[in-house]
Parts: structure tokens; sequence; C-alpha cells
């Protein structure tokens, strides 16, 4: 059985480690756990890890997180994947930092990779992992937050959370979402 998982981010290294690429951060956590490496591919690169018996098809789109949706479609028609098996890993502004919410379905709530990934497929029952950056910014300048490196505290607990939002993905792929919700979120 096959898995979609994307993380959101975008490409370039200027934006490496910023809150913005926290998907692109999930899936390195779980290449790098693997001993699997990443590769240029169609929008975005890719690599594939299989778990107990599950593939999981890794995609860090480099279409930059507007143009989401094209890498999402294109990859999910590419692998005949169900959107059922798609998990998109972004921020989120509106959770505190390191906090986690996987659901089935839901909205944009703002965030421009989401509205890219809904306009495209022009649906929005598909799951999402958010992991919380805080919204600790003066206002007008949120695109300065999201774009900008962690804090030195946030450093301190940061891996840790990142490695707990791999396993959150790797029970969807297990479980489902269901599960994965129940074991991961508030936590």
């Amino acid at each position: 059985m096959k898995f979609l998982i994307v993380g959101l981010g975008n490409p370039g290294s200027e934006y490496a480690g910023t809150r913005h690429n926290i998907g692109f951060a999930v899936l390195d956590h779980l290449a790098d756990a693997a001993g699997v490496r990443f590769a240029p591919d169609r929008y975005g690169d890719r690599a594939d890890l299989r778990h107990k018996g599950r593939s999981f098809i890794l995609i860090k789109p480099s279409t930059f997180m507007n143009l989401s949706g094209k890498a999402v479609r294109y990859w999910l028609e590419q692998e005949s994947v169900p959107v059922e098996r798609l998990l998109v890993i972004t921020d989120d502004l509106a959770l505190p930092f390191g906090d986690l919410r996987i659901r089935a379905k839901g909205g944009a709530g703002g965030h421009n990779g989401l509205s890219s990934i809904i306009e495209t497929m022009a649906t929005e029952e598909f799951a999402r992992l958010r992991f919380g950056i805080g919204n600790d910014f003066a206002k007008g300048r949120q695109s300065e937050f999201v774009l900008s490196p962690w804090s030195e505290e946030e450093r301190q607990t940061l891996n840790d959370r990142i490695e707990l939002a791999a396993k959150a993905v790797l029970q969807f792929g297990l479980l489902g979402v269901s599960s994965a919700m129940n074991n991961f979120n508030k936590r």
C-alpha cells in the first residue's frame, strides 16, 4: 500500500531552517531515519521509504508554497495514490510552537500552500498534519516571522517535536488518520 506524504516549504537555501519549511524538515527527518536520500524529480525532491510493509513517497515540492497544489496533483496521479492516502505537512500560526494537529480534512486556514492544494484538487478532503509555529510577531510582520529561522529557545526542543511529527506520519500510514489523531493531537 502506497502513501503520498507532502511536506510543504519553499525551495532554496535562503528558506532552509525557517518556520515555513517545517514540512521539509519533518520529511528530512523521516528520510534520514530510514537511510534514504532525496533526489530531484518532477515538481520537487522525492524519496521513497518502506516501513512495516507500507510504501511512503516523500515529496518536497519545488513549486514554492503558493503553487504546492501543482506538485500534489501531479504525484497523486503519477503514483495512482488515492486522496485518502495523502498527508500534507504544514506550518500553522494558530497553534503554539511544537503542537501537532492532524485532521482528516478542512479548510486552508489562511495558509497559501493549503489554499493552492484545495484549489488545484477542488477538494478539502485530504489529511493534513499541522505543526505549530506560534504567532509571536508584531502586527504586519507575519511574512517576516514565517520566513525567519527558529529562535534559540525553539531550537532546544525542535528536534524532539520533529521526531514526534515523523512518528505521526508513520502511524497515519500504518493505522489511519483517526488513530494518528487520537495518539498525536495535543501531545
